[in-house]
């Protein structure tokens, strides 16, 4: 592993141990040249995974991509980001356990709705206006209205 400072090769993990959720190991290093200290995750992937975009283009799924849009979406909510990482966890195996090769970015885009509809009403209105791309301010209400109506128990108005 290559230190992110200097660029040295000889670097030495001097601590491993799992995350929370076991889905990974936690690496700290150090870098035997410069001396600096950095951590690295090792995380099972049980394919490799081809997004379809919606304009047919094809690229590899990219799970920091995934993670970034989620946190842009939950900035400054009261999520922390061991939750953002079991929610990014939870998509991928999610997508990998599809059994498919190539996803679809909507496929991807609908799992990430439904996380974050689950997790926070204002992060999902936020990945929402993106992903739907919404346009005007009316397109806000009708959504918002929507969010209101699946959040109200039956019978209240």
């Amino acid at each position: 592993m290559k230190c992110p400072f200097c660029g040295c090769e000889d670097t030495q993990v001097k601590d491993s141990r799992d995350t929370d959720d076991g889905t990974a190991i936690r690496r700290r290093r150090e870098c035997g040249e410069c001396g600096s200290r950095f951590t690295t995750f090792e995380r099972v992937q049980l394919r490799e995974m081809i997004v379809v975009k919606k304009d047919g283009t094809k690229t590899m799924f990219d799970r920091d991509k995934l993670a970034r849009s989620i946190q842009i979406a939950v900035r400054k909510r009261p999520i922390t980001q061991e939750r953002v990482e079991k929610v990014v966890n939870s998509i991928q195996r999610r997508l990998e356990s599809s059994g498919e090769a190539e996803i679809s970015s909507r496929t991807i885009g609908e799992y990430v709705m439904e996380a974050l509809a689950a997790l926070d009403h204002i992060a999902y209105i936020r990945f929402a206006s993106v992903y739907r791309d919404f346009r005007e301010v009316k397109d806000f209400e009708d959504f918002v209205d929507t969010i209101d109506k699946m959040a109200k128990p039956q019978g209240e108005k």
